[in-house]
């Protein structure tokens, strides 16, 4: 428990913005302005540039990592943004996991649009964490403008190619997890029916103030078993949504994204 503490501090440390300069050779960050969809959405993408070396990490990054933290202050025509993530990679980061990618990197961001004949004003402030043999975290401003008549680009479609697959590409079947209160919080164990081949789970509570502990993994037959603690950030009790639960399969290469779960024991 003492270990999970100092886990939780150094994050909320970690979190604190540090203005940093795109120009000193370790990360840029620039917008892919993209094009309007068929549904209506804009679809544009951001690409971290790293310097050899260099990671930056993944939503979800594990205890060792910094998660992209978005502000859209001043953005206009736009309600919503979904992230499409390409697949992460595994790291090892001082004897703890991170998630993440090495040197360029490129995330598509739907857009939805409240008038689609004007164009988006795309306009905030991202930071991220980047990590060598020290971790710095970096804070970016960025300002577009997204034109309601743009092109598709390959950069993006490519990034878009470079997903995980949904629980029904998968075959992935019925997915359950099962709950259990414990001093700090809430216990979580899920189970993945499937063939594929896992290197590690990924469990997430679809709420940013909840804390999730690197899953144990476990086959049982065809079924994956994974446990993870849950902690929530102000320390009190809280209230778990199933249909939030998000829970990713990883291995070299690959990997299975998989949207809520339903009760089990």
């Amino acid at each position: 428990m003492k270990r999970i503490a100092l886990t939780l501090a150094a994050l909320v440390a970690l979190s604190v913005p540090a203005a940093a300069d795109p120009m000193d050779g370790v990360a840029a960050f620039d917008i892919l302005p993209g094009w309007r969809t068929d549904r209506g959405t804009h679809m544009a993408a951001v690409r971290i540039t790293l310097a050899p070396g260099w990671k930056t990490y993944w939503r979800a990054p594990g205890d060792a990592g910094i998660p992209p933290q978005f502000q859209w202050d001043g953005s206009q025509n736009i309600d919503a943004a979904q992230f499409h993530w390409p697949i992460p990679e595994l790291m090892n980061q001082n004897g703890m996991r991170s998630i993440g990618y090495h040197g360029d990197v490129i995330i598509p961001i739907e857009l939805s649009v409240r008038d689609a004949g004007e164009p988006v004003r795309m306009r905030g402030a991202v930071q991220i964490g980047v990590c060598e043999q020290i971790c710095v975290p970096m804070l970016f401003e960025f300002d577009a403008i997204l034109p309601a008549s743009g092109s598709r680009d390959v950069a993006i479609i490519t990034a878009l190619a470079d997903r995980p697959q949904t629980q029904a590409e998968a075959g992935v079947g019925n997915v359950t997890c099962a709950i259990s209160p414990t001093e700090d919080g809430l216990q979580i164990t899920t189970r993945v029916p499937t063939s594929r081949a896992a290197d590690a789970v990924v469990i997430e509570a679809g709420n940013d103030a909840v804390w999730v502990s690197e899953p144990s993994m476990n086959r049982a037959g065809g079924i994956i078993v994974s446990r993870a603690e849950m902690i929530h950030m102000d320390g009190g009790a809280f209230a778990l949504d199933r249909s939030a639960v998000r829970i990713t399969l990883l291995s070299q290469g690959s990997a299975v994204d998989i949207r809520g779960c339903v009760a089990g024991s």
